[in-house]
């Protein structure tokens, strides 16, 4: 692998462990209104995340026209706020694992769809390591007790992680990483609130207490600042497929840190499901055949040389268009999931 996409495969999988980690974050706010929560989270998220959007932010949004804008809402709705509403309402019949093993399916969906919607075929290498890495997810996960409305439920959830990732990929070379993050952060907290007033009356907001404000802070500017932004500086080096890989990082990342919260234990089954989602990883992003490749003519590292064709290259998914490379960004200085 190059350092682009080196880069870009380290930025998404920070972004899927701090997901995954915030589950400990997540089981203090129980008690806490969740239209409420997710408007203080992603509100907190979009203040922090507009300044450091970069030069010519109000051009960039005025520039985007009525289709790209009903696509950013529509990605908050069903990626961000619709998926926690299905993940809660999936939650309340069927234990966590059952919307988590569907979500864990999210790979498998991208690698068909992404490549379908650009007229191609699916990659093999990207579909076989989706397989595995879903297969690990649910072996982590296991299986729980649920019912009819469980598994629709969960189902919802998966279209909203895959709507996360696919809903993305136009939108992200003309606003970039950042300003793409704080827009649908924005949206999302006026989704939020409009659900909160409509569902839970006046009783949709209040202060929350000393563990509930810490908790809201950490998924604000780590999970959802952090995460965001890192995440979609990965998906535009590596593309939503291989990005999407990734995510299966989020359950073995919540089975990891279970054990220190008191909330679950790390035994075989998910060691075992942790194989397989790093082999999955490994093999759909192309890892194992950067480890296999022959060394090319003219550099010692094995690289080929400037003027070497290679006659195979394409460009990864949502990264580069027809108008040129997309804009490169650096994360944010200072403080910067979902």
């Amino acid at each position: 692998m190059n350092a682009t996409t080196t880069r870009g495969v380290l930025l998404t999988a920070l972004a899927c462990v701090l997901v995954g980690a915030s589950f400990t974050a997540n089981s203090v706010l129980g008690d806490y209104p969740y239209a409420g929560g997710q408007f203080l989270r992603y509100g907190l998220a979009c203040l922090l995340l507009f300044p450091l959007a970069g030069r010519g932010t109000a051009a960039r949004l005025r520039a985007l026209g009525p289709r790209r804008w009903a696509r950013l809402a529509l990605l908050a709705a069903v990626g961000m706020v619709g998926f926690n509403l299905a993940v809660l309402a999936a939650e309340r019949s069927a234990e966590p694992a059952v919307p988590g093993v569907f979500v864990g399916c999210a790979p498998v969906v991208v690698a068909v769809v992404v490549p379908l919607l650009e007229g191609r075929r699916p990659q093999r290498a990207v579909l076989y390591g989706a397989l595995l890495v879903a297969a690990g997810a649910c072996v982590v996960q296991g299986w729980g007790r649920t019912d009819g409305a469980g598994i629709a439920f969960s189902g919802c959830a998966l279209v909203g992680e895959v709507g996360f990732a696919v809903l993305a990929v136009p939108v992200l070379r003309p606003l970039g990483p950042r300003l793409l993050s704080a827009t649908v952060c924005g949206l999302a907290a006026l989704q939020s609130a409009a659900a909160g007033a409509l569902l839970d009356g006046a009783a949709w907001l209040r202060r929350p207490n000393s563990v509930e404000s810490a908790a809201l802070l950490w998924q604000a500017v780590v999970v959802t600042v952090v995460g965001f932004v890192c995440w979609y500086m990965g998906m535009q080096r590596i593309g939503a497929e291989r990005a999407t890989l990734f995510s299966g990082l989020i359950p073995v990342a919540a089975a990891c840190t279970a054990p220190l919260a008191g909330t679950g234990s790390y035994g075989p089954a998910q060691a075992a499901g942790s194989a397989l989602v790093a082999a999955g990883v490994a093999l759909g992003s192309g890892a194992l055949r950067a480890v296999g490749r022959p060394r090319g003519p003219g550099r010692a590292d094995g690289r080929l040389g400037a003027n070497a064709p290679t006659g195979r290259e394409r460009p990864a998914a949502g990264v580069v268009g027809p108008g040129g490379p997309a804009p490169r960004e650096d994360l944010p200085a200072g403080p910067t999931g979902r």
